[in-house]
Formats: C-alpha cells, sequence, structure tokens
C-alpha cells in the first residue's frame, strides 16, 4: 500500500508518496504566495494552501495505482490563525508563525495575566508566534471579524477539514497555540475565557496518528481516489520531522538547522522548564517533548553570504576553514531578535573580536560556530533539567554542511547521526499515515523500521575542550549586550 505525507510549510506544499516499508516514491512540491500587509505582518491564503495540495496530490499519484493509496497524514506550519464563519467560509487570510503585529497583545498576557499562571494553564509563556496573541489581537482590532469566528484552526488542519470535512487538531500542533492544557491534553478553560472565545470554536483533539476520517467523496473524485483513503490527524512540522529523524524515545534528540534553528527533546514524561526557556508540548508519538526555537539559524548563513559578501558558493567559503576551536571573533545570531532561551525580541545580531588582522575566513567560521552556540545555550537549560543528551539526529539545510555538523558534534559535545531520507515533515506525516492505517501498532515500532542512520560525525576531545573554552565566552555576550541592545531600540 502507499501513504502520503504532506508538509504544508511557509512558502510551500511538499508532498511524498511512501510504500510501508519506508521507500519513496515519488516527491512533488507546490510554491504559494506569502503576503506582508504591513511592516512585522505575515499573512497567507488559506485556500493557496488547498489548491495546491490538491494539485500536489494529483501530480504525486499520477502513474501510480490510486487503489494502493490508503492514507494521507500531514506535518504543517505552527501557530498560524485559520478563522472560518458559519458558512465554512475563510474569515480574514491566516496570521502566521512569523507575525509580529501581536506584541502588545503578548505582553498583556505575559504581565497582566501573568507567566506563573500561563505556564500553569498551558505549561508555556506567550510569544508572538503563538496562536492566542493573534485571537486577541483580531479581537481588539477587527471585532466585526472576531465576531463573525465559527472555527478556529491551524494550517494543516484546514487542509484535513477540506479533505474529510472533520473538524480536527492533533495535540503537538495545539500545544503551540497557548490555549491547550498540555499535561493534561484538554483546551484550557482559563485559556479560552481570557481569549473570549468558545470550546466549540475550537477543534477535537486527536493524537497525531489517529484517524479523523476519510476523503470527501467530491474530493476522492477530484483527486482520483477512492473515498475509503483515511485521514489521519498529522502534527506540528517540528513534531513531524522528529518522526521521520527517529525522534520518539526518551531523551532522544533531533537538531534542526533550517531558516530557524530548533532543538528537539523527546520525552515519556511531562516536563517544564522552570524559566519557560523551552517549550513544553505533546508529542506526536503520544508522548511529549521540549522544543527550543531560535528565530535566525541557516538564514545567518544566507544573509552572511548572499547579502554581504554576494555570493552563492557556500561550500568554496568554508573550504579554507580549518582552525576549529581558535577562532577570535564571535557572532551573535539573533537577525530577528531571539525566542529561545532569551525570549527578547530587541536582540541583535554583532559580530565582536575583530581584529586588523581578522579574515573572512574567521568571519564566516564566526557565523557558524555563533548558531551553534547559541542553540547550545538551549541545550544547557535542557540538561539542567536532568536530561542527558549525549546523541542527536540532525536535518534542516545546516545537515547538508559537513563543517556545520562537526561543528555541532564539538560546540554540543554529542554524537551526530544523519539519517537516510531528508524528507523532514512530509516524511513523518507518510510514518503517521501507516501508523493510523494500522501497518505498525505505533509511532516508535514505525520509525524503528523505517528510519536508517547513514552518517555519524563523533566529537573529538582536544576540540570539545577548545570549544567549551570559547562557550564560556560566547555566553557572556548576550547579557552583557542586552542593555545596549534595549537603548538601541529605543533610539
Amino acid at each position: 500500500m502507499l501513504y502520503i505525507g504532506i508538509d504544508l510549510g511557509t512558502s510551500s506544499v511538499k508532498l511524498i508518496l511512501m510504500d510501508e516499508t519506508g521507500k519513496i516514491q515519488n516527491v512533488v512540491s507546490e510554491e504559494y504566495p506569502i503576503s506582508f500587509p504591513k511592516s512585522g505582518w505575515s499573512e497567507q491564503n488559506p485556500k493557496d494552501w488547498y489548491d495546491k495540495t490538491i494539485l500536489g496530490i494529483k501530480q504525486l499519484v499520477d502513474g501510480f495505482d490510486k487503489t494502493q493509496v490508503a492514507g494521507i497524514s500531514f506535518g504543517g506550519q505552527m501557530h498560524g490563525l485559520v478563522t472560518l464563519d458559519k458558512n465554512d467560509n475563510v474569515i480574514r487570510p491566516a496570521i502566521l508563525w512569523n507575525d509580529g503585529r501581536s506584541t502588545k497583545e503578548t505582553d498583556y498576557l505575559n504581565t497582566v495575566i501573568g507567566k506563573s499562571n500561563l505556564s500553569k494553564y498551558t505549561a508555556n509563556i506567550a510569544f508572538t508566534g503563538f496562536t492566542a496573541p493573534k485571537i486577541l489581537w483580531m479581537k481588539e482590532n477587527e471585532p466585526e471579524n472576531f465576531n463573525k469566528i465559527s472555527k478556529i484552526m491551524l494550517p494543516k488542519d484546514y487542509l484535513a477539514y477540506r479533505l474529510s470535512g472533520t473538524f480536527s487538531t492533533d495535540f503537538s500542533d495545539a500545544s503551540g497555540m497557548l490555549l491547550l492544557d498540555v499535561e493534561h491534553k484538554c483546551w484550557s478553560k482559563e485559556m479560552l475565557e481570557i481569549c473570549g472565545i468558545r470550546e466549540e470554536q475550537l477543534p477535537t483533539l486527536f493524537e497525531s496518528f489517529q484517524v479523523v476520517g476519510t476523503l470527501k467523496e467530491e474530493v476522492a473524485n477530484e483527486i482520483g481516489l477512492s473515498k475509503q483513503v483515511k485521514v489521519i490527524a498529522g502534527a506540528g512540522d517540528n513534531a513531524a520531522a522528529a518522526v521521520g529523524t527517529g525522534t520518539v524515545s526518551e531523551g532522544s534528540c533531533n537538531i534542526s538547522i533550517g531558516t530557524s534553528g530548533t532543538i528537539f527533546i523527546s520525552g515519556e514524561n511531562f516536563r517544564v522548564d522552570p524559566n519557560n526557556a523551552l517549550h513544553s508540548f505533546d508529542h506526536s508519538d503520544g508522548k511529549y517533548h521540549l522544543l527550543a526555537c531560535m528565530l535566525s539559524a541557516a538564514s545567518c548563513n544566507k544573509w552572511w553570504m548572499e547579502d554581504i559578501l554576494k555570493t552563492a558558493d557556500f561550500s568554496k567559503e568554508q573550504a579554507n576553514i580549518t582552525k576549529l576551536g581558535e577562532n577570535d571573533v564571535y557572532f551573535l545570531p539573533y537577525l530577528m531578535g531571539e525566542r529561545s532561551p532569551h525570549n527578547d525580541p530587541m536582540a541583535r545580531a554583532t559580530f565582536i573580536g575583530m581584529s586588523m588582522d581578522t579574515t573572512r575566513e574567521e568571519m564566516t567560521q564566526a557565523v557558524l560556530e555563533g548558531v551553534v552556540f547559541a542553540l547550545r545555550d538551549s541545550l544547557e537549560v535542557a540538561r539542567s533539567l536532568g536530561l542527558k543528551i549525549n546523541k542527536t539526529k540532525i536535518c534542516g539545510g545546516g545537515a547538508k554542511s559537513n563543517l556545520w555538523k562537526k561543528m555541532v558534534a564539538n560546540i554540543m559535545d554529542v554524537e551526530v547521526e544523519v539519517v537516510e531520507s531528508e524528507e523532514g515533515p512530509a516524511l513523518g506525516g507518510a510514518i503517521l499515515a501507516t501508523v493510523g492505517c494500522g501497518v505498525y501498532k505505533g509511532v516508535e515500532e514505525a520509525v524503528n523500521t523505517i528510519v536508517k542512520v547513514r552518517e555519524t560525525v563523533y566529537p573529538e576531545r582536544e576540540l570539545v575542550e577548545k570549544y567549551n573554552n570559547r562557550y564560556q565566552k560566547f555566553k557572556e555576550l548576550y547579557p552583557a549586550l542586552k542593555p545596549v541592545f534595549q537603548k538601541l531600540q529605543v533610539e
């Protein structure tokens, strides 16, 4: 049988067709626009997601035996606010995860409602990216639209609703809304009251691997599949990517160096970082995870290469970097402010430690190292909670750089495992579909069968020691510069 995994990203939808052994039969990608109607705003039309997904499915299964397609599931961009009226019409463009308009509402939640109360209600504090502040913004600034709301959903759940007719979400994605009681896996009545919404406006909650329905007859006819094809709830993109890298057992870790950077740590039990520097979310395997998210990771290197050095030859710029652990130049990677662990939108990127003999290679090295040092900041928070992280999977664009992988291994003192397939959330979605269709008894059994490691990068003791000494200096830079960043923003 065949299974479809759909990764609903910010710039495109990626679809894979996979058999039950994990062999990928076909891959299709379709792009759609993103709009920035005002400074700091970021929106998309949900209809574009659906139209491109339908087009993608048709292309994906073309030439294959369509009767063999058994299930469809998702990984999707998190936090976006999608609202429908009583007639299921989209009320306004979706407000995306990287939209910053809700600073006022976020401050209200963290200061007036209070971080301790938010953590008690949801296991997390407010960030502008989360969904609840967006709802408050809509309530304050677009009351007519707010009053029309019949359904509130997340981006991938809009696809599931259009495909199956079931108003659903999963626990991993819902964890990032600041509306879910993560520990007890139910909607928080306190947060619903704070946001002025009713539980019937929110979707039914499912585990990521549970079946929410089957294809609607008209959809099945349009894409040429059976109306018996199962639609499985799916997961937020980070949790889906974790499934795609096999990050599902206690203490297992996945580091993603993509546009943003994340550290995903799977756990059997519910945990909360007392300082809320890490997000505490439900996992797509039915358990829990901690998540750290830095806003600028591989995007720092892209900015440095393309905008500053004016080159697209990334590998050439890294070729002459050989003196690892000995660079006197440091780079703080806060091009868009920072989320984990500092939660400081005023933080900014900076180079420090340059002299007259500083070279181009040293500055390039500093950018790469700075991203990993900043990720280590969050890893140290996890280790302070008693988690022993000695090994990690790696994914994202940064995983293609041998130099970057070596830096991760030695700056963090972990074994770095690279998996065979780099299809990320789409692969995770397809694996969740196999579980939902009963091919495997659970997510862990599925990933143990499907996900294979093709390469391991080991830390080198001498280099670990050198980098540890440098990290001790790096971690002093942000606290020292924080008041400067605040003054810069005031001016």
